[in-house]
């Protein structure tokens, strides 16, 4: 098989295959974060084309955020159930069949059908519980680390993929642009199925990091968890006041990113004379920040209490999102916006992975993520949705941006609730609940 061959070479090069399926999931992270912000830079040449309302589209795009995050948790247990290479192309193949088809749209059901449900459900296939099962599978040190490295994907593929969506849709039309996204979908599933293995015990490896002797955490890496079902790690979760500071404060990261930034700031930039293809570049911009942003978060988080990085970082967002509206839209006030904002756009997920892993244990980190992204994606769909409404209503954008903002800073004192218990003392929760399955 091509990926032992490959592993037992990198191995002789003291390279672990760890960083090969690191970064094959990162190249899938980063296409499917192409598919799901190519909407944001097509809402307007929808309304052009077809005369729909902000609102209609928007509704379409909040359906697919909903299923996203919905979708988090029964994929941490079909990725448990199945491997993470199955359900990566299945994913693959979704997302690029609901865009193929939606070539032929002319009716706002069809939009919502394929954008908002069957990419939706594509999307949420993988979405961020595909990082943590990498992250905690194939890594027993430098954890943070590679969360950082695969979070920042999502950065990465809007720095690549939105001001090309935007010049192409500008230039030849939407539809191209569209058709981009697929051939990418189609190169990405090309590399998943040559290089991704389930775990490090497919190629005769143990996880990174993870000393030979180290038998408890081996059976805990190398062996599958006996399968609990979404609902059962929900049930068990929901009991802790844990889960739901960490479910409340992604609900308003959300809220305050995908649904609003990553929807509506190229729209929004257009009511204040700025084209398409230079939002796009302000969000690109926003990207690159946050690829050493959310990098140098991964680092902190492996070294410093994830609580104080997240107030820090929940706090400078919504100051930033408050500043927005007086930046004039200017080249150098959108600059500022996109250097501060940019820095912690997604830079909340690597301490918000270490508080659920060290919480709730390895082998059940990815099923109870998947549940505290759905509380993300919950807001990023009422975001997605209400920011439209204040724009056909309101005909202004501006108050949903300053509620994020309130949210965010709202979300900055609620995570110290949490208090300061020992990271050894959370280890040791952590250690217990890994180890549970295995000893049943």
């Amino acid at each position: 098989m091509m990926s032992s061959r490959l592993a037992a070479a990198l191995a002789r090069r003291r390279v672990h295959y760890g960083w090969m399926i690191a970064g094959v999931t990162f190249l899938t992270m980063l296409v499917t974060a192409g598919a799901v912000g190519a909407p944001g830079v097509l809402i307007l040449p929808l309304q052009k084309e077809f005369g729909w309302q902000n609102a209609e589209i928007s509704s379409a795009l909040g359906i697919r955020f909903l299923l996203f995050g919905l979708m988090a948790p029964f994929a941490a247990a079909l990725i448990n159930r199945f491997g993470m290479r199955r359900i990566a192309l299945s994913a693959l193949l979704l997302i690029a069949a609901g865009l193929l088809l939606s070539l032929a749209m002319t009716r706002v059901w069809q939009l919502v059908l394929l954008w908002g449900v069957v990419i939706g459900l594509g999307t949420g296939l993988t979405a961020l519980v595909l990082g943590v099962t990498v992250a905690t599978r194939w890594f027993s040190t430098r954890r943070g680390l590679v969360t950082g490295l695969l979070t920042a994907s999502s950065a990465t593929g809007q720095l690549l993929f939105l001001p090309l969506l935007a010049s192409v849709s500008e230039r030849l039309g939407w539809r191209p642009a569209v058709a981009m996204v697929c051939g990418a979908l189609a190169l990405t599933a090309f590399a998943v199925l040559a290089f991704m293995r389930d775990r490090p015990a497919d190629v005769g490896q143990q996880p990174f990091g993870q000393a030979a002797g180290d038998d408890a955490a081996n059976v805990a890496a190398t062996i599958p968890a006996a399968p609990i079902s979404p609902w059962h790690a929900l049930r068990e979760a929901s009991r802790t006041g844990v889960f739901w500071v960490l479910f409340g404060t992604f609900f308003i990261c959300g809220a305050s990113t995908n649904g609003l930034i990553q929807t509506h700031f190229i729209p929004l930039c257009a009511d204040f004379g700025l084209p398409a293809v230079g939002a796009a570049s302000v969000l690109a911009a926003m990207g690159m920040f946050d690829i050493v942003g959310t990098i140098g978060s991964g680092w902190l988080s492996d070294r410093y209490d994830s609580r104080w990085l997240l107030f820090w970082y929940y706090g400078l967002r919504g100051l930033s999102l408050m500043y927005l509206p007086f930046s004039d839209f200017t080249f150098y006030g959108l600059s500022l916006f996109a250097l501060f904002y940019g820095l912690d756009w997604i830079a909340t997920v690597p301490p918000t992975v270490k508080l659920t892993v060290t919480r709730f244990g390895r082998e059940r980190a990815n099923l109870v993520f998947g549940w505290i992204f759905a509380g993300h994606q919950l807001g990023a769909a009422t975001a997605a949705f209400g920011a439209g409404v204040s724009r056909t209503v309101l005909l202004s954008y501006l108050p949903a941006f300053f509620a994020a903002g309130a949210l965010c800073l709202i979300a900055a004192v609620l995570i110290l609730t949490l208090g300061d218990r020992s990271e050894r003392k959370r280890q040791g929760v952590a250690v217990a609940r890994a180890a549970a399955p295995a000893v049943r």
